[in-house]
C-alpha cells in the first residue's frame, strides 16, 4: 500500500524551477466576493499531480487538495466573473483563476507579487502538460502515493470518508451510492474499515471496464490471454494495420506484467491499458487539422451550438453567468444563444424569462464573447438572439454591439455586394455574425415562418412540460457544445448534399 515515489518525476521536479517555487507553497487570496476575500496557503505535492490548500480560519480550519488533471485552464488578470466584479481593488498583474473541469467553482486567487504569480501560473501550465502527457501506466504508478495520502490516520485500513477522498484524489466521477455498494461488498470483515487486500479488491472493482473485458474475452478465448496472432485479427476486424510489428508494440507499450511482456503476451489489464490510451482512441487524430473544404456557404456545414448559453445549472432557478459562455467558447462552440430582456436603468439584461434563473448584464455578456470567441477556432462565432427587449433597449443592445465589438462585427455583405448565396467559413474568419430577426418599418417584428413557429411551440411545450415536473437541466448552459446542429440559416441550414457537406471545425 505504501508504495515507492518515481524517481525520474522527483528528479524532474526538483529541477524546474517555478515547480520547486511552488513545493514550497506560497500566501495567497480567494476571492468569492466584494467582501469574502480570505488568505489560502497553497502548496504542491509531491507527486507533481495534487496541490494541497489549507485556510486559515480560526473557526473551522481547513484542508484539502485538488488534482492538476482536474484543471480546465489558468487565466491570468481579471479574466473571470468574479475577478472582473470583486477583483479590480489588486492589479492585475496578482490576479490569477484557476478554471476546473465540469462544474466545480472557479478558484480566483491574488499573490502577494506580480512574479509569484508568474511563477504560479508558469508552473501550473507545465504540470498540466506533463499531466496531459502521462501514459495509463503512469497514471497507474501515482496510485499507490493517492492511497498513502488518503489513508490520513496511517493504520493502513480506510474508512468509508478515506475511500471517498481516494476517489476524488484520483479524479474518478463516480457517484456516493455507487461507492457505498462497492465498500459493503469489499468490507468482509464488517468493521466498517477495508483492510489491505480489502482496498486492493475495492480498486479493481472499481476499474472494471465489462464492455472491455468482453472484447478482450472474444478475442482471447479460452487461455484469457492474447498473442501477436490474435492481436492482428482484432486490429484487422478495427480496420488498423494487422502486422507483426504493431501487435508487439501494443505489448511493449502498454502490457503491465512483466513475464507476459517478455513472452510476448497481452493480459486483459494490458488491453485495457491499449484501448484507454490514445493509441485506441477512436478519433482520428490527423483531424486535430483542419482538413475539410471551408469554402463553401454557411448553410452547408453542422455548427457546434449552444441551448441557453448563458445558464450555469437547471432553466428554472439556476445562476446566469458570463463564465458559461467563456466555457462554451472555450470547448470550441460556433453559435451561443442569447436571451435578451429589458432590465433596469436602461440597460439590457440576459436571462430565462419568466422563471427565477438570475440576470447580467448584457454588455458583460458581449464583452466576454468579444475576449474569448477565437481563442479555440478562428471560423465565425454567430450570436443567436432570442429578443424581448422594446424598442428604445434594442437601440441600446445596438450600441453595445458596435462599441464593444468593433470590427469583428458584420454589418453588411462581405465583398460590399448583395449576396446569392451565404459567405463562406473561410471568408467570414475572426468575424463574429448576428442571427436574430428584422424590425420592419413600423417597429414590429418580421411575421415568422410557420417552420419557425413550430420550432418555438416545440421548446415552449417542452420548458413547460419541464416546469411541470420540476426536472432539473443538466450541465452549464444547457448542453453547450455538446451536439452539433444545423445553423437554420440561409438556404435549408444544416447539412447541404453533394461533395461540399462538412463538419465546421472547432
Amino acid at each position: 500500500m505504501r508504495g515507492g515515489r518515481d524517481i525520474s518525476a522527483s528528479c524532474w521536479l526538483q529541477e524546474d524551477e517555478d515547480v520547486r517555487f511552488m513545493l514550497k507553497g506560497s500566501k495567497l487570496q480567494k476571492i468569492k466576493s466584494q467582501v469574502w476575500k480570505k488568505p489560502r496557503q497553497l502548496r504542491l505535492q509531491g507527486d507533481g499531480l495534487s496541490v494541497w490548500c489549507e485556510s486559515k480560519s480560526r473557526r473551522k480550519p481547513s484542508m484539502s487538495t485538488f488534482s492538476v488533471m482536474e484543471i480546465q485552464s489558468v487565466r491570468e488578470g481579471h479574466q473571470s466573473e468574479v475577478m472582473r466584479k470583486h477583483g479590480r481593488g489588486f492589479s492585475e498583474q496578482q490576479c490569477f483563476t484557476i478554471v476546473f473541469q465540469g462544474n466545480r467553482t472557479n478558484l480566483d486567487l491574488v499573490a502577494e507579487t506580480p512574479e509569484e504569480r508568474r511563477r504560479w501560473v508558469r508552473g501550473l501550465h507545465k504540470l498540466m502538460a506533463r499531466a496531459a502527457g502521462m501514459s495509463q501506466r503512469e497514471k497507474l504508478h501515482q496510485y499507490p502515493l493517492y492511497l498513502h495520502k488518503a489513508d490520513k490516520d496511517n493504520d493502513s485500513e480506510m474508512s468509508f470518508q478515506e475511500i471517498k477522498d481516494l476517489v476524488k484524489m484520483i479524479n474518478l466521477k463516480v457517484n456516493e451510492e455507487y461507492i457505498t455498494c462497492l465498500f459493503q461488498q469489499c468490507d468482509r470483515s464488517k468493521s466498517s474499515k477495508l483492510e489491505e487486500h480489502e482496498i486492493e479488491e475495492f480498486c479493481q472493482l472499481l476499474m472494471q471496464r465489462p464492455e472491455l473485458e468482453e472484447i478482450f474475452n472474444y478475442y482471447s478465448g479460452e487461455d484469457q490471454i492474447l498473442a501477436v496472432r490474435e492481436i492482428s485479427n482484432f486490429l484487422k476486424e478495427q480496420k488498423e494495420v494487422p502486422s507483426e510489428e504493431n501487435g508487439l508494440s501494443i505489448i511493449q507499450r502498454h502490457e503491465l506484467n512483466e513475464k507476459a511482456k517478455q513472452n510476448q503476451l497481452l493480459t486483459r489489464d494490458g488491453f485495457v491499458m491499449y484501448m484507454l490510451s490514445p493509441d485506441g482512441d477512436i478519433f482520428n487524430h490527423s483531424h486535430d487539422l483542419i482538413y475539410q473544404d471551408m469554402g463553401q456557404p454557411l448553410s452547408h456545414y453542422f455548427i457546434s451550438s449552444s441551448h441557453n448559453t448563458y445558464l450555469m445549472e437547471n432553466q428554472l432557478g439556476g445562476p446566469s453567468s458570463t463564465e458559461a459562455y467563456i466555457r462554451a467558447l472555450l470547448r470550441g462552440c460556433r453559435c451561443v444563444e442569447l436571451d435578451c430582456w429589458d432590465g433596469a436603468n436602461g440597460e439590457p439584461v440576459v436571462y430565462h424569462g419568466h422563471t427565477l434563473t438570475s440576470k447580467i448584464l448584457f454588455k458583460d455578456v458581449v464583452t466576454a464573447i468579444r475576449d474569448y470567441a477565437f481563442k479555440m477556432s478562428p471560423f465565425p462565432l454567430i450570436l443567436s438572439l432570442e429578443n424581448h427587449c422594446g424598442v428604445e433597449q434594442q437601440t441600446v443592445m445596438a450600441r453595445h454591439f458596435t462599441n464593444i465589438l468593433g470590427n469583428l462585427l458584420v454589418t453588411g455583405p462581405v465583398d460590399g455586394k448583395e449576396p446569392e448565396e451565404l459567405p463562406s467559413p473561410e471568408e467570414l474568419k475572426g468575424k463574429i455574425v448576428i442571427r436574430g430577426k428584422r424590425l420592419t418599418g413600423s417597429g414590429d417584428v418580421d411575421s415568422e415562418t410557420p417552420e419557425e413557429e413550430e420550432e418555438e411551440e416545440e421548446e415552449e411545450s417542452v420548458t413547460n412540460e419541464e416546469k411541470s415536473r420540476k426536472v432539473k437541466g443538466e450541465g452549464e448552459g444547457e448542453g453547450m457544445g455538446e451536439s452539433c446542429v444545423g445553423d437554420g440559416g440561409g438556404r435549408g441550414g444544416g447539412s447541404v448534399g453533394g461533395e461540399g457537406e462538412a463538419e465546421l471545425p472547432v
